[in-house]
């Protein structure tokens, strides 16, 4: 076998705890020894601030350190694209994923680091009957694949989690924690995380993102009504009240984190009238002529000469912005109050003009507080939005769109393409509400949607993720056949995407060396011939390259573009090209490179290189480490 010449790529995910000490030794290189911590050092460093007790408070439950153990663990993982379940594969920058969400938040720890705005999550509630994922401290990756039938035919796929157990809460604190862990390395400084839960776990879920995210970045626990069971009527007794809420904790990346006032608009106000801008109090000296009406009764919410003020500057902003109030974006009129506002020192009001020519006013969610923590005001029933799409229910207890188009209004902005993760998807509320929030105010936000093959019984669709995939689907479907939205298409500063990328978790690409006993010397030989080619047999060009990039920290939104081909034999090598991180890299896993390919290639001293390292003889391999930074598989 050809001896190696270059660095090897990377075969797992990232390591974390290698990563978190150098991050360490770079703020305090005083306390590292020979690459150790010396922690004697590093108190005498800190000072007052280290607490030397012997008791202090925590937060600990039965298999703490296991699950802390296998968050540290790297995967070896990788994934493919899955162009047939997809649509717009190429154009897109929507992502469904379908595995196991410790292995997948592993994978995209690196490509991901800090780049995420919002997360949300609709984890299992541990009611004793709900999925518990049992995490192997192992290797996770095969017991996903056993869980979901691709590796063990008899895998048995869900597990409950019974208080006969007697690790109840433990079993689902382990299987939360190191997800927790892992979503708050992606997000980005200002932002956010929202986690549905109810009263079995809610206290024990507060305490735990304490330690992870830390008590000052407590936001809020947001309460969100759902469905009442009715009481059994033939019992004169009950042994608790009927439960009609739910929990959404909400937690900060950072302390200092801020969000916008929420509002959202109210089509019809009190009373029956069409304008927002009215009252159903009566006050004849606050009724008025304004567009040309004057109400019988009720009030103006403002006086006269505010209100015109208003109209004014919303005519003033329509005509400097060079556009009709039918294209205006809100965007747009964020942009321009705040600046305008910022020149006069004071608080500029703007009275909308809607379609009809009528104002329009935008109010807080609630009746007189702003910003609320309770969320009553919203449906409950999520049931509505799928039977919309999918004619029956095909998905029990789904989240309801506008709970989470209200997260994403209170944290998102329309521009600047920020990413909303869902690791726990079930059937995408969370993409359809990113979908449609784009739609109705021109944003170019982006999704993450991952979620467990977890089987349905439903013959159409056997799993969750099936479900999930093909809800996005027909969202997209039905928007696109929409002739008329919220929005004036031809507005939008960039295109609408309506598409969806689809990956699947699988076993490496790459053959693992598989340990041999000393008492099997017959069986390194073996080893050794399976390594002449360091791909599996049956991996294609597209799954490689996918693998190569997401490890060495290139999002799956890289676009990949083939090279001409080169030299006599056609040598073909490919571009790949993150442009959100302005990162590039070229590949060929063709299995012989010659010299005159190498001279023709595009390459220069920051330029990296990837190729099979038996693909290489040493005048080329030397002639590739002069030119460029050279890594072989």
């Amino acid at each position: 076998m050809i001896a190696r010449r270059g660095e090897p790529v990377r075969k797992e995910s990232a390591n974390l705890v290698a990563e978190q000490l150098a991050r360490l030794q770079d703020i305090f290189p005083e306390a590292f020894t020979e690459g150790k911590v010396d922690f004697e050092r590093l108190r005498a460093m800190l000072g007052d601030t280290v607490d030397d007790g012997s008791e202090r408070y925590s937060f600990a439950w039965a298999g703490k350190r296991d699950a802390i153990r296998l968050l540290q663990t790297p995967t070896r993982a990788t994934l493919v694209p899955r162009r047939e379940e997809s649509v717009n594969f190429d154009e897109t920058q929507h992502i469904f994923i379908e595995g196991d969400n410790l292995e997948v938040l592993k994978l995209l720890y690196k490509p991901y680091f800090g780049r995420v705005k919002m997360i949300y999550i609709d984890p299992p509630y541990n009611t004793g009957h709900d999925f518990i994922y049992p995490d192997n401290y192992t290797d996770s990756l095969e017991t996903y694949l056993q869980l979901t039938g691709q590796q063990d035919a008899d895998g048995n796929l869900l597990t409950g989690n019974p208080e006969t157990g007697g690790r109840y809460h433990s079993a689902w604190l382990s299987m939360m924690y190191p997800r927790l862990f892992l979503a708050r390395q992606l997000l980005c400084e200002d932002g956010v995380i929202f986690v549905s839960i109810d009263d079995h776990e809610v206290h024990n879920l507060r305490l735990m993102m304490n330690e992870i995210f830390g008590e000052a970045c407590f936001k809020n626990s947001i309460i969100f009504r759902r469905g009442i069971k009715s009481v059994q009527a033939q019992f004169d007794t009950v042994n608790s009240l009927a439960v009609g809420h739910e929990y959404v904790l909400m937690y900060a990346k950072t302390p200092q984190t801020r969000f916008k006032k929420l509002y959202i608009p109210r089509e019809k106000a009190r009373g029956g009238s069409w304008n927002n801008h009215w009252r159903g109090t009566d006050r004849p000296t606050m009724r008025y002529a304004l567009f040309g009406i004057t109400p019988a009764s009720g009030q103006w919410r403002w006086s006269r000469e505010r209100s015109l003020q208003a109209v004014a500057n919303y005519e003033r902003m329509l005509q400097a912005l060079g556009v009709t109030a039918d294209q205006v974006t809100q965007q747009q009129i964020d942009a321009w109050h705040a600046r305008e506002s910022q020149n006069r020192k004071t608080k500029l009001d703007l009275l909308r003009l809607s379609k009809t020519g009528k104002p329009e006013h935008y109010i807080p969610p609630t009746d007189k507080k702003l910003g609320s923590d309770l969320w009553t005001d919203l449906s409950p029933k999520g049931t509505s939005d799928i039977r919309a799409l999918f004619g029956r229910q095909v998905f029990d207890n789904p989240k309801p769109v506008a709970l989470i188009k209200r997260m994403i209004g209170l944290i998102t902005t329309p521009a600047g393409g920020d990413i909303v993760l869902d690791f726990f998807a079930g059937s995408c509320a969370t993409a359809q509400a990113v979908l449609e929030f784009n739609r109705e105010d021109g944003g170019n936000r982006r999704f993450i949607m991952g979620q467990l093959s977890e089987p349905t019984g439903n013959p159409q669709f056997p799993t969750i993720a099936d479900i999930g995939k093909e809800r996005i689907r027909r969202v997209i479907a039905r928007m696109g056949q929409e002739c008329t939205g919220q929005l004036s298409l031809k507005t939008r500063e960039t295109p609408e995407d309506l598409g969806l990328k689809v990956f699947k978790l699988a076993p490496s690409n790459y053959r693992l060396w598989s340990d041999v006993g000393d008492d099997m010397p017959d069986v390194y030989p073996e080893q050794v011939e399976l390594f002449t080619d360091p791909l599996v047999g049956g991996c294609t060009v597209e799954n490689v390259i996918y693998e190569v990039a997401l490890k060495e920290g290139y999002g799956l939104n890289c676009r990949i573009s083939p090279l001409p081909k080169l030299g006599e034999a056609g040598v073909r090598a490919y571009r790949v090209t993150d442009p959100e991180k302005a990162r590039s890299f070229t590949i060929c896993l063709d299995e012989s490179i010659p010299l005159e390919v190498v001279r023709a290639l595009p390459l220069g001293k920051d330029d990296l290189f990837v190729c099979r390292d038996a693909a290489l003889n040493d005048e080329v391999a030397a002639t590739l480490a002069l030119r460029c930074e050279l890594k072989t598989i």
